[in-house]
């Protein structure tokens, strides 16, 4: 019993130490995550937080990790009986919502905007399983090309980016979600006239 508790006090501080990464991080950009600052809005002094996380590093490794858990939730389910260019043009909605509410977490999940900061294997298979998950909307699709799914990240993410670092309050780019979509479909959807 002791131990179960001891585990959800320390579960408990790492979260109050991610939330403070996190808040930082929304307030003034996700490279600005500092160990001292995020130590003071948690409570307690630098060297402690070393109790909890090895380094700044295994921080940002742990929302990454967290941002993927977040993301993963977006997927389409399996048992959606909506067409899957309908699905397609929903899910892109939500992506677009997912980025521009959390600009931070866009970034940390999708820019290369930490210097020297790469997720852990344990982490990057979070990543993976999100590629998975796209390959297998794909073929469930009927879109079984090679590249396909790189096709469909580039068009996906080049979007969103060009929202968020230009009409992060508007809708340029999100309005076209669903041309965006059509364009991908079509595109899979026929053969090469070559």
């Amino acid at each position: 019993m002791a131990v179960a508790i001891k585990a959800e006090l320390r579960d408990r501080r790492r979260g109050q130490i991610l939330d403070a990464a996190w808040a930082i991080a929304r307030e003034s950009g996700i490279a600005t995550v500092g160990l001292r600052e995020v130590a003071r809005r948690a409570g307690m002094r630098a060297p402690s937080l070393y109790e909890y996380f090895d380094s700044k590093r295994a921080i940002y490794d742990a929302m990454f990790a967290e941002g993927y858990d977040e993301f993963l939730l977006l997927a389409p389910s399996n048992n959606d009986p909506r067409p899957p260019r309908r699905l397609a043009v929903a899910w892109l909605r939500r992506y677009f919502a997912f980025c521009r509410t959390d600009v931070a977490r866009y970034q940390l999940l999708f820019q290369p905007a930490v210097p020297g900061f790469h997720p852990s294997d344990e982490s990057m298979l979070k990543a993976q399983r999100a590629l998975k998950m796209l390959d297998e909307f794909l073929d469930r699709a009927g879109i079984t090309r090679p590249g396909a799914s790189e096709i469909w990240t580039a068009l996906v993410t080049g979007m969103v980016n060009q929202q968020v670092a230009n009409d992060p309050a508007g809708n340029r780019w999100e309005r076209l979600a669903e041309e965006s979509v059509e364009m991908f479909f079509n595109h899979y959807s026929h053969e090469d006239q070559g």
